[in-house]
């Protein structure tokens, strides 16, 4: 029998049928694999695929054999990733705001190709993106993608920065003037992406939401701030900018009810050290950015959270809280 020009893929085409067509609940036996091949133009003996499932677990594939009636079937076994962690990332594609609905799709969409084509169906079926909060900015994977490239070329960036208006357009910070600044990490946060950078004008860290980001440049200056976010500690810094907005840190000691300790040990974290205050209540000392983002979260809890110290930012909390009073006076 005359080989085809396809002949020297055969392994090839054998290890991508196995990976898309067989699992544990789906097995493929030897005649399947021989039609298979034959739609792919090339000629197959069933002794020469016994050898090419041997060549195949030696080039590390987990191939499997199970009976399947009278005869042998094979499936892949375990893979790069297993179902349940396909689900798991599914899930975190799906729920990212920071994603478009259009690549959360494309994104999904190759994480199926993962699995084979009956546990894709299982993905499919959890797919819930239409609908959802999404970014309205496509341009967002390829801001990571030049914003990584800084980082790894050491050096600085610029770019545009806006917000969304009232009729979805964006609004220009700065008039559309340009940031120039030092990039240093990106950070994932309240289901946005950040970049943590070094503003040399202000001579702090400072952080910007990628998805508000147009025209990041390179540029052929070195990155600036180095000792700065050395000494930056990632965990505290997202913990202490509530929404990641921006506002005076202050060291801020804050009372709670008891039943209250596990919301706070969620937003400052295992290490934070809460006092007993008396049989009802607690008090905890954090480093804060006082802000109104900071203020809403505290007035979730009504009455049973308060401001202990520093004077200043009861005060601030406390004309907040009278300023909101003051809309319903009417």
């Amino acid at each position: 029998m005359a080989k085809s020009a396809n002949q020297k893929l055969k392994l090839l085409y054998l290890c991508r049928y196995l990976l898309r067509r067989s699992d544990e609940d789906h097995p493929v036996t030897v005649a399947q694999m021989i039609e298979y091949l034959a739609r792919q133009d090339i000629a197959a003996e069933r002794k020469s695929v016994y050898d090419d499932m041997e060549a195949l677990r030696l080039f590390g594939l987990d191939v499997q054999a199970v009976r399947v009636g009278s005869a042998t079937g094979y499936f892949i076994g375990q893979r790069d990733f297993q179902l349940p962690e396909l689900k798991l990332l599914v899930d975190a594609v799906q729920s990212s705001r920071f994603i478009t609905e259009k690549k959360s799709l494309e994104l999904i969409g190759k994480l199926e190709g993962l699995a084979s084509e009956h546990q894709a169906g299982e993905l499919n079926r959890q797919v819930y993106v239409r609908g959802r909060i999404k970014t309205m900015n496509e341009s967002i994977y390829y801001n990571v993608d030049e914003i990584h490239a800084a980082i790894d070329g050491d050096r600085a960036v610029t770019f545009r920065y806006f917000d969304w208006g009232v009729d979805k357009k964006r609004v220009w910070r700065k008039e559309g003037k340009r940031y120039a600044v030092s990039p240093w990490a990106l950070m994932w946060d309240n289901e946005n992406y950040y970049l943590i950078a070094y503003d040399p004008q202000a001579g702090d860290i400072r952080h910007y939401r990628v998805d508000k980001m147009s025209a990041i440049a390179q540029t052929d200056q070195p990155r600036q701030g180095a000792e700065a976010f050395k000494k930056l500690d990632m965990a505290a810094y997202s913990n202490s900018h509530f929404g990641m907005f921006s506002g005076q840190v202050q060291t801020v000691r804050l009372s709670f009810e008891n039943a209250l300790a596990g919301p706070v040990v969620d937003q400052f974290g295992a290490d934070a050290h809460l006092a007993p205050l008396d049989d009802e209540h607690f008090s905890v000392t954090v480093n804060v950015a006082v802000n109104v983002q900071f203020f809403g979260w505290l007035g979730g809890f009504g009455t049973r959270a308060k401001i202990l110290a520093p004077a200043t930012a009861a005060e601030a909390m406390r004309d907040h809280v009278r300023a909101l009073a003051g809309l319903y006076d009417q």
